[in-house]
């Protein structure tokens, strides 16, 4: 089969399972978040942090909720990094002071992104009680924010959105964990690896020595992909072949990483009481991640047949086809994880990486942060079609106003004010620039990849940087970590901005927003708004590179 077809074959099988299960899926998340019902485990988790699971919010409290859960786990996980050598399974592992807080955020913010090698600068310990379990509750928190916003969209003359607490248990323990619990036995059966194993010193046929890692991977593995998380047990992430074996492993990776965002849109739009809202959202995530997929699948095949040949920095058990959409699933997602060196692809390739991100990540996005973000496109697309017709713009009976177009400018000003303000400083400092591998528009490439993957908590890497430093460290875990908790509070204002209105009538003057002319409106401004901000970068970059 060739690589072309055998590309189509597996695009079709991923499409075809994430469709048979959107349904289901995006109902049984509806259900989750709007019962009454508390399940026992719960109620006893809810007596032990003192927290009443009937009562509601405020948008404020919510979100100072998110953000001292977020701060006490970032100073908890750091103190785990620093100590993990005095705690058990210590095997002389550690992360100098910058660099465990660099991790101690990334994991906070679902960015994983790691500036230090997986196996060798994390014990299992950590691996277990901290990395793993801050993959299952950061994922938690993106979902909650989701499901928040979808409740101000969908209630009136309220000023409350929810609980933080319910919803962030809730994610956990009804979503995330059962269907983690399912993955992880699908990778076993993979192949993927699961024990608590020191390091074993082996003698190689050649007559030399190999170090053979283990610990307990498939735990991380799934929650890692499922949670859009991305952080690898070992240093290669998903090219690694214990953490993924083969072809069939690699499919279900893929899938664990677009199943919950894919099927968001139907959640929000039985929550709203309207599908075809959900249909519209869908479609823009569909559009932009098959177009993502199209463009670097193509430029992948056309390197493939000239002299520099197009496998440099992938895995031959999984080829360009199992590469390209494995890339696209994790940059269109907020996900870090890997399974070839985005530094090795084409221009061309590597720039339609860095566009999915730029985007917003918004095709799908990541475990809630799709949805939040999706929607927030929707609102500044409705106050742009309404300021072209002439008609009040208005979301569901909502009216988009001053504050909520607000909120919304200022939602996707702080990812662009991170990258390009963190990139434009590297640029010219020369410490920044002695990590650098590479000079020209590829280096450029380089920082401007680590800073978007940061602030759009992302994880992954060009590689070609060597960002284990003070600098990148420090600056880095700041954009990672004002890159999820800004925009996080800005959406949730905007949720009580909307929750606030009364529902007006539906009447021959509203302006539909479930049409297929709506949706490619929404297509259309999610690219002219990154196509605006970054196009000038880009343009010094990857498509710099590609000309030459």
């Amino acid at each position: 089969m060739s690589d072309l077809a055998s590309a189509v074959a597996t695009y079709g099988l991923v499409a075809a399972i994430l469709a048979l299960s959107h349904a289901p899926l995006g109902a049984y998340l509806a259900h989750v978040f709007t019962t009454d019902r508390h399940l026992r485990v719960e109620k006893g988790i809810y007596r032990l942090v003192g927290v009443n699971p009937d009562s509601e919010q405020r948008w404020s409290s919510y979100a100072m909720g998110i953000v001292a859960f977020s701060v006490v786990s970032v100073l908890g996980l750091w103190a785990l990094v620093l100590g993990q050598d005095h705690l058990p399974f210590a095997n002389d592992r550690h992360q100098g002071v910058d660099g465990a807080l660099n991790t101690a955020v990334s994991f906070v913010a679902n960015t994983n992104w790691q500036s230090y090698g997986g196996e060798s600068g994390a014990t299992h310990l950590v691996q277990m009680l901290g990395l793993t379990v801050q993959n299952f509750v950061s994922a938690a928190v993106g979902l909650a924010v989701a499901v928040a916003l979808v409740r101000g969209i969908a209630r009136h003359d309220t000023d409350r959105i929810g609980n933080f607490w319910v919803d962030l248990v809730r994610g956990s323990l009804r979503v995330l964990l059962p269907i983690a619990f399912v993955g992880a036995l699908l990778l076993l059966f993979g192949g993927v690896i699961q024990n608590l194993a020191q390091p074993q010193t082996i003698a190689t046929v050649g007559g030399g020595q190999q170090v053979l890692q283990g610990g307990p991977v498939a735990s991380q593995e799934v929650i890692k992909l499922l949670g859009t998380n991305g952080g690898g047990f070992f240093n290669a992430n998903s090219a690694h072949p214990f953490e993924n074996p083969n072809a069939v492993t690699n499919v279900i990776e893929i899938l664990l990483v677009l199943l919950i965002p894919f099927a968001l849109p139907r959640m929000y739009g039985i929550l709203v009481g309207d599908r075809k809202q959900g249909w519209a959202v869908l479609a823009l995530m569909g559009v932009l991640f098959t177009v993502g997929w199209a463009v670097t699948l193509t430029s992948e095949l056309a390197l493939a047949g000239t002299a520099q040949g197009a496998l440099e920095g992938k895995e031959l058990r999984f080829g360009i086809p199992g590469s390209v959409i494995f890339g696209t699933a994790t940059t269109g997602t907020s996900t870090g994880a890997v399974n070839s060196m985005h530094d090795s692809y084409s221009p061309l390739g590597g720039g339609m990486y860095m566009l999915n991100m730029l985007l917003g990540e918004i095709s799908p996005g990541g475990v809630g942060t799709g949805l939040y973000s999706a929607l927030v496109i929707v609102v500044i697309t409705v106050f742009i079609a309404g300021l072209m017709v002439g008609r009040t713009p208005e979301l569901l009976g909502k009216q988009i106003g001053r504050r909520e177009i607000t909120c919304a400018a200022l939602f996707i000003l702080v990812m662009p004010a991170l990258v390009l303000a963190g990139t434009g400083v590297s640029v010219v400092l020369p410490t920044a620039l002695e990590s650098l591998n590479n000079s020209g528009p590829h280096g450029l490439s380089e920082i401007m990849y680590a800073y978007t993957s940061g602030a759009n908590n992302n994880g992954s890497a060009f590689a070609g940087l060597a960002a284990d430093t003070p600098w990148y460290n420090l600056t880095i875990a700041f954009a990672m970590f004002a890159g999820r908790l800004l925009p996080i509070t800005f959406a949730l204002a905007l949720a009580g901005s909307l929750a606030a209105q009364p529902r007006r009538a539906v009447t021959a003057g509203t302006m539909p927003t479930h049409t297929p002319m709506f949706a490619g409106l929404l297509v259309g401004i999610a690219v002219i708004i990154a196509g605006l901000t970054f196009f000038p970068a880009l343009a010094l970059g990857p498509i710099a590179e590609a000309t030459l």
